[in-house]
């Protein structure tokens, strides 16, 4: 893939992730791997972020955190970065929770996003990170 390709998830694709409390990748399933062009093995012990793409507001990234440290369920439109240097839309909902011994983690789970919901979120994070540059 060339640098700066958008990846288009087909519509049964279903990623997920699990972290730690600091964001720290503990689980990522097949799709997740194959859609962010990385092994399981690339991603274990990484902090999440490394597939945030520049785009992204920092306002957005606030939110998810603000929501899910307080233990509700957060959702959102999130432009993720690949390996190559592409992206790829999700609609995510990230899930607090605690593990059995006693570990509080997250889970991210994401779908595919319609063009008309990328298209929305795509004016709103211009928008907001022209008010991020002020």
């Amino acid at each position: 893939m060339s640098a700066g390709q958008e990846t288009i998830l087909d519509d049964y694709a279903f990623l997920v992730s699990e972290t730690d409390a600091k964001g720290n990748i503990l689980f990522a399933n097949n799709d997740f791997c194959k859609i962010a062009e990385y092994t399981l093995d690339e991603l274990i012990g990484k902090p999440h972020s490394m597939v945030r793409h520049k785009d992204m507001p920092k306002i957005a990234f606030k939110s998810l955190w603000d929501t899910v440290q307080k233990g509700e369920v957060w959702t959102g439109y999130v432009k993720n970065a690949t390996k190559s240097g592409g992206y790829y839309w999700v609609f995510a909902t990230v899930y607090p929770f605690e593990s059995c011994d006693g570990e509080k983690g997250y889970m991210s789970c994401r779908r595919k996003a319609s063009e008309a919901e990328i298209n929305a979120a795509v004016e709103l994070y211009k928008q907001w990170n022209k008010e991020e540059r002020k």
